[in-house]
């Protein structure tokens, strides 16, 4: 089985996919979608920064998690370069509304290991979503250079859902997390169906 028939049956659960037009409208963007991902990769890496602080006790988390910083943090220079050999200009950061709804959705209160798992699904939808859109990047933006710069990064992301999704599942009930991420899955779909297709965002 192909890496990428692997990575449908495993990852792309999504219950909403990508309006095809966003890639034709990010590609008349590309100094936009290049300076909104160097911050979705920045806050990527804060993120599990976060976690490794709040979670600081447990070891297999922290473990896992410190590796992800510096791969996170090295996407985020690499779309720097990406940047820069365009004689593009890193441009400030913009409002985050899909993120922004996203957290609209997290859970308050509950147990420890009940807020480990909101914050744990929440980066894998994520990184679900970054992952998609990383793919149609890769297979019809018409620059050639990036095709394979979001083909690599693509990878890289499937590997990081997996991940947060294990480890949601490690520290907490399986089944309770399956079916958490569901609702997650559900109510992700309706927000990209609320929010206006724009091609200066990566989300």
């Amino acid at each position: 089985m192909s890496w990428e028939e692997s990575t449908r049956q495993k990852m792309l659960h999504l219950k909403l996919p990508t309006d095809p037009r966003w890639v034709d409208i990010a590609q008349m963007q590309i100094e936009d979608i290049l300076t909104d991902h160097a911050y979705c990769e920045q806050k990527a890496a804060s993120s599990c920064i976060s976690l490794i602080i709040r979670f600081n006790d447990l070891d297999f988390l922290v473990d896992t998690l410190t590796p992800i910083v510096a791969e996170e943090w090295g996407h985020f220079e690499r779309v720097m370069e990406q940047l820069r050999k365009r004689g593009m200009k890193f441009g400030r950061q913009r409002k985050d509304e899909y993120v922004a709804k996203l957290n609209e959705f997290v859970k308050k209160g509950g147990s420890r290991m009940d807020q480990l798992t909101e914050s744990l699904l929440m980066n894998a939808l994520i990184e679900a979503r970054s992952c998609e859109r990383f793919k149609l990047l890769s297979k019809h933006i018409m620059d050639v250079d990036l095709q394979k710069f979001y083909y690599e990064l693509m990878i890289s992301e499937a590997g990081h859902y997996v991940t947060f999704i294990e480890m949601a599942r490690k520290y907490q009930d399986p089944e309770k997390v399956n079916k958490r991420w569901q609702e997650w899955l559900t109510f992700e779909a309706e927000v990209l169906k609320e929010i206006e297709l724009r091609g200066d965002r990566m989300h």
